[in-house]
This record gives C-alpha cells, sequence and structure tokens, in this order.
C-alpha cells in the first residue's frame, strides 16, 4: 500500500484542530478574557471566527470597524490560539437590504422575501457581489499577516435558490452557452412532450409551481445552473481572498449529502473539504446510524482525492433544532468525534463555543453552557477528546487507499427523484448507497464514495447501486474498469437514462458498453406496493456461497441474461424463476447485476463472497464484533488502526499479529482486550 502523507492543513500549526464557532461579537468584552481560559482548560486551539459578523464589522455602508475583531484575534495569538476566519456573506446586514432590495432574494412564485434569516441573497446580484468583495478584501487585507489566522472559511453552508430576473436571465445565459441552439436545447428537455416547444431564448423559466416542474430536462438543468451560480459566487469570494493571502488555506462548510448543491463542482476550487455533522444519536439504533454517517465522512474524504478533511461543525451534546434534542450520552461524544478523525478528519470542530443567550439556536449544544463554568460533563468531555487530540500528531495528514468505491452521485439522485415512476418521488437511492456501504463497514473494509465522473482503475470493486442516469463516457470507462480485471456492480434501475434524463433507447441497461459489461437486459421494472414482497433463491453451488432465500422488496428488474451466468433466480409471482443475481465476464473482470432491492443479509453474503474472492484490504486483521468498527489511516510506513464501539455496552476484541500501541494511553496492547462501551483505540502498527 502506497500512501503519501499530505500536508497538515496549515504547515504553521501541524496538529489536529480542536476548537468551534466562536461568536465574541455577541458579547461583552468583559466575556472574551474569560474564554480564553477556558479555551486553555478544554484544550481547544482554534476558534472559528466572525462567521455572522457583517453589520458589527459594517454597521451602515462604507463604515468598517474591525477594533473589536483586532483584539479578539490579538487576544488569540496571546493565547497561543488560532482563528479559522470567516467571510460574512452568510446573513448581509439590514441596512444592505433596506437600500438595495434587488439582494434579497425571489422565491418560485416570484414573490421577493422580505429581510431575515440566514442565505436570502441572490447570489447573480452585482450589488450583493461587489458588497461581499469589498468586506472580504477588507478582511484579507487587514489580517493578511496576522499570527492568529490560520486559514479562511467562507459564507457559511451555500444553500438556496433565487428566481428573480437576474437570476431568469443568467440561467437563459447558462442555457445558451451550454446548448448553443434552441433546436438542442428543445431536443434535450424533449419539449414536443404537451407542446413545450421553446421557440425564443426569453422564453426559459426556471421550473415554478406558477408554471412549469414536469419537463424533468429543465428541473435537472435548473439544479446544475443554481450549482454553478453558487459555485461562481463562491469562487468570486476566493479570488477577493487571495489578492491579499495568496497561501491561506481556504474552505466552505458544506452539508453531508445536502441534496440542493452538487458538491463536486465546488471541490476543486477549495483548498481543504469541510463539513457539518449532527447526527441523531440514541435515537434508536446508533450503529446504523454510525455508518451513515461513517458513509458521508468517506464522501468529504474523496472530494479531494482522499486529502483530509475538517469537521467544521459538530455538537458536544444536544441539537436544538432536532424534534428532541437528546443529549449524547458519556463517552459518546469523544467517540463521534474520533470518528470523524478515523475517516480522514483532521480537525473536530463544534458549533458552538459558548451558548447564544437569544434566537433560535439558543439550546443549541456548546462547549460552555449558559452556567458559564467549566464545571459541567459536556465541557469534561470536550477537554478530554481535546487531550486525546494532543497525543495523534503522528495521524495529521495521513489517509486511506480503499479497494472498494461506491457511486453516490448528486445528479443521479436529483434525476431519480424527479422521476413520475416506476415510483413517484424518493426512491430511496441515497439509503440504498449507504446500505451496500453498510456491509463493507461491518468487515472493516475501507470504501471511497466518489461519483461518476472519478477514476475507477485504483480500485479492485466499483458499486452503483441504482445507476439510472449514465452521462457520456462513463460506461465506457466501467467495461474497461472491468475489461482490465475489475470487480463492477450495478442494481436494479441502471442505464436508463443519459445525462438530461432522456430515455436510452433499444432496451436497457444502457449504453452499449454497460449493457456488453453486465451482459444482461432489462425488460420491466415491477414496482411493487409497499406490502409486497417477493423472494430470491441463490443456484446451488454458486460462486458467492449465497445461502438460504432473500426477501425483495420495492423494486424487481424482470431481466434476460443474454451473455451472463444466473446465480438466483426470483421464486414468486408471474417471474418467479427468472434471473434475479447474475455475473457476466468481460476480459479480466467481472460484473454483477442485481434485479432486486433484497435485504441487509443479501447484501452481507453477496459481499462477504466478494471479499473472499478478491481479498479486499481490510482495517484490521482480526474478527470485528457486531457494532465495532475499524477504519484506517496511513502514509504508507505506519498504519493508524481506530477501533470504535458504538455498543453501550462493552466488548472483546483479539489483536492477534504483532502488539500495537494505543495512542490516546501509550499502552501497549495484544491478544485479548476489552474495549469500553462507545469505547475507542487507536492502535499504532
Amino acid at each position: 500500500m502506497t500512501i503519501n502523507r499530505y500536508p497538515p492543513i496549515n504547515p504553521r500549526f501541524p496538529h489536529m484542530l480542536h476548537g468551534g464557532d466562536y461568536n465574541p461579537d455577541q458579547w461583552p468584552e468583559a466575556v472574551w478574557h474569560e474564554d480564553m481560559r477556558l479555551m486553555k482548560l478544554a484544550h481547544c486551539n482554534t476558534m472559528t471566527v466572525a462567521i455572522f459578523a457583517w453589520t458589527k464589522l459594517e454597521p451602515a455602508e462604507g463604515q468598517f470597524e474591525f477594533g473589536w475583531l483586532d483584539r479578539v484575534m490579538d487576544l488569540l495569538a496571546e493565547n497561543g490560539g488560532y482563528a479559522v476566519l470567516a467571510t460574512p456573506s452568510g446573513a448581509r446586514p439590514a441596512w444592505l437590504a433596506a437600500k438595495y432590495p434587488e439582494v434579497l432574494r425571489v422565491r418560485p412564485d416570484r414573490g421577493r422575501n422580505l429581510f431575515g434569516v440566514r442565505h436570502n441573497h441572490c447570489f447573480t446580484s452585482p450589488i450583493y457581489r461587489a458588497k461581499t468583495a469589498l468586506i472580504d478584501g477588507k478582511l484579507a487585507e487587514r489580517y493578511a499577516d496576522h499570527p492568529a489566522l490560520l486559514a479562511w472559511h467562507l459564507s457559511n453552508e451555500y444553500s438556496g435558490e433565487c428566481h428573480c430576473d437576474l437570476c431568469r436571465a443568467a440561467f437563459r445565459e447558462w442555457g445558451r452557452r451550454k446548448y448553443g441552439a434552441l433546436d438542442a436545447l428543445n431536443q434535450a428537455w424533449w419539449t414536443a412532450f404537451w407542446s413545450h416547444t421553446i421557440t425564443d431564448w426569453a422564453q426559459i423559466e426556471p421550473p415554478s409551481p406558477i408554471g412549469e416542474t414536469s419537463v424533468h430536462g429543465l428541473n435537472l438543468d435548473w439544479k446544475r445552473f443554481v450549482a454553478d451560480q453558487t459555485t461562481d459566487f463562491m469562487r468570486a469570494e476566493i479570488a477577493a481572498l487571495r489578492r491579499f493571502t495568496p497561501d491561506t488555506p481556504i474552505t466552505t462548510n458544506m452539508m453531508g449529502t445536502f441534496p440542493g448543491l452538487n458538491y463536486w463542482r465546488m471541490a476543486p476550487h477549495l483548498d481543504v473539504i469541510s463539513w457539518d455533522s449532527y447526527p441523531r444519536w440514541h435515537s434508536g439504533d446508533d450503529i446504523a446510524m454510525a455508518s451513515d454517517v461513517a458513509f458521508v465522512h468517506d464522501i468529504n474524504r474523496c472530494l479531494k482525492g482522499g486529502k483530509p478533511f475538517m469537521l467544521m461543525e459538530s455538537v458536544p451534546s444536544a441539537t436544538n433544532w432536532m424534534p428532541s434534542a437528546k443529549v449524547k450520552r458519556p463517552a459518546m461524544h469523544v467517540l463521534s468525534s474520533l470518528q470523524a478523525v478515523a475517516h480522514g478528519s483532521d480537525t473536530v470542530q463544534y458549533f458552538q463555543w459558548r451558548k447564544s443567550r437569544g434566537s433560535a439556536e439558543k439550546f443549541h449544544g456548546a462547549v460552555v453552557d449558559h452556567v458559564g463554568h467549566e464545571n459541567t460533563r459536556v465541557f469534561g468531555e470536550v477537554a478530554d477528546l481535546g487531550r486525546k487530540l494532543e497525543r495523534l500528531d503522528p495521524v495529521v495528514g495521513t489517509t486511506v487507499r480503499p479497494d472498494v468505491a461506491i457511486i453516490y452521485d448528486w445528479e443521479n439522485n436529483w434525476a431519480l427523484t424527479d422521476a413520475q415512476g416506476p415510483r413517484r418521488g424518493e426512491k430511496g437511492y441515497l439509503d440504498d448507497c449507504k446500505r451496500h456501504y453498510r456491509a463493507f463497514w461491518k468487515r472493516g473494509i475501507p470504501v471511497d464514495v466518489i461519483d461518476m465522473e472519478q477514476d475507477f482503475t485504483s480500485y479492485k470493486l466499483l458499486v452503483a447501486p441504482m445507476f439510472y442516469m449514465v452521462r457520456p463516457g462513463v460506461a465506457e470507462r466501467i467495461a474497461a474498469f472491468v475489461q482490465a480485471g475489475g470487480t463492477f456492480v450495478a442494481t436494479f434501475l441502471s442505464g436508463i437514462v443519459d445525462e438530461n434524463d432522456l430515455c436510452f433507447l433499444g432496451g436497457w441497461p444502457a449504453p452499449a458498453a454497460l449493457r456488453e459489461a453486465l451482459g444482461v437486459w432489462a425488460e420491466e421494472i415491477d414496482a411493487l406496493y409497499e406490502h409486497d414482497t417477493n423472494a430470491v433463491a441463490p443456484a446451488a453451488d454458486n460462486e458467492l456461497g449465497l445461502t438460504g432465500e432473500y426477501v425483495a422488496r420495492d423494486f424487481c428488474d424482470l431481466i434476460h441474461a443474454e451473455t451472463a451466468t444466473v446465480l438466483a433466480t426470483y421464486k414468486g409471482d408471474f417471474y418467479a424463476g427468472r434471473p434475479a443475481l447474475t455475473v457476466n465476464t468481460l476480459g479480466k473482470g467481472r460484473a454483477y447485476y442485481i434485479a432486486s432491492r433484497n435485504d441487509d443479509r443479501f447484501l452481507d453474503d453477496l459481499y462477504g463472497g466478494l471479499d473472499r474472492r478478491l481479498g479486499l484490504l481490510h482495517s484490521f486483521d482480526g474478527a470485528l464484533p457486531a457494532g465495532v468498527s475499524a477504519q484506517l489511516r496511513s502514509d504508507g510506513e505506519r498504519r493508524f488502526v481506530f477501533l470504535m464501539n458504538f455498543n453501550p455496552t462493552p466488548v472483546t476484541i483479539e489483536l492477534r499479529k504483532t502488539p500495537a500501541t494505543d495512542l490516546l494511553t501509550g499502552k501497549i496492547v495484544h491478544g485479548l482486550m476489552e474495549l469500553p462501551g462507545y469505547g475507542v483505540m487507536v492502535l499504532e502498527q
């Protein structure tokens, strides 16, 4: 395994970052010195500053007041701390909205919003862009050489869309650049349906409840435009900062699998990826939740090709905006935070440092509660984590190069969700990707989570659940991957539409290269009612060792095995005996087709069989009890294995090979080890 260590987020501080969203602008200066004392006690070293401070920085147009921020930055530096300094574009001042109403967003119903909330601004507005560039540039110029400045934090959770005249005109120009001619646009959007043919560029309108919602190519392109326009606004913010701080790393906090933006479009322009993680721990199944969160951590690691990311926001206890703000049970904070580190984060940061006194997030968890001192359970757990993070310097910059990749593609999700069949609305694409992921997570097999545009050649196994949309060239790259010896797994609802959400002709899966790789033709898709099930029966002595019957729900493809070998068949309904699982050989590799949505036992058995055949990379050499996760980070010479117990009760694990050092305690471990409930070890091998 050849892996090179990445440099720290900022080489000036080659350690794990630990801290939180710090809002000194909400508090009198008398509190700031107490914050510095508490930060040291909590072993926090980095604060994210000034995220929503525009009015404090510019209380009136052209009147800039940086003195308060100077004092905060100086205090951090004097106390050995650092700042991730934010641009304030996530929430505009009231004076700006009052004087320039065009900066406020217009809703899909064409009504303009009043001033309020957070992302309520037009990304296209020249005025908003100019005002943002001005304040960003002044921040960068003023603090370019400040010893506390460690990184830039752009805005906050970019999101939303605007339907104003400026955005609609920009969308028309975006379409003109993409298609060149109206004939090409009409073909891509299939506008002959319902006589919706566009005869003038001015006729194009974004999807709206008072207008068009059923032209799927239009819906898809509008989402692409919103993603591109948001990215362009972000790039303008980056340019304002780069002018004065060309070497200071820049990030923006993403929101996991947030469906409103395609983060693969934004990632190339950022120096480091960061995201905000708010799992619902203790809501029923912490083990399933842990797997789901790990899936998203791995997306964020993959957005920059394996480069460590930042856990920009998490919560040390309760998340107030959930239906029930259940507090983290003892030890869960350390475990869930180190889970992010295990999957590639070089930081643990919180929203928020000190609980706000008022407004929407006054009950959101924080390091410092309303009581104002350090004598709380939560503060103690944060300090404990801080001490542990200080022991993990050897892990900084390390990563993992898995043998397995799962394709989770934003645009595929958009198209699948919009499709009015074979079920309406949500079809479980994200959940299916997570279910396939969980089969590997249980075994301690590292996984990359990528979109369909990424390079496949380094993997042994490529999994593409519900691969509904196939963009140009992707089928050919998959076929080449299989030809060269790779193993590919696809499922029902695959190879159905092109990049414009137009159905392929000539049979599914398509294009031809994908059908050749899989060796099947899907004739029909049976969408089962919620109370319906079928069964899948494996063939005797099948190559994967599948046994018993598996339950099939929701979707059943009726397929023909053209060049593929049948490994399992349906047991019920009129298509009993027809193929339900196939394998096809192409060149040196093999491609599997799963025709139905089957139970988790099927996925466990399937990927267990493929693991045995392919000899996949494991994070840990021993057996993992249920609910225990193993994750690997390495620089190619040193291996760091994170063992994490998501059960509330202790488990016993056996370290079979050479002894290892638990970095969190400094102890040498070997043989049988007890991992406490919600416990974690970081073994250096």
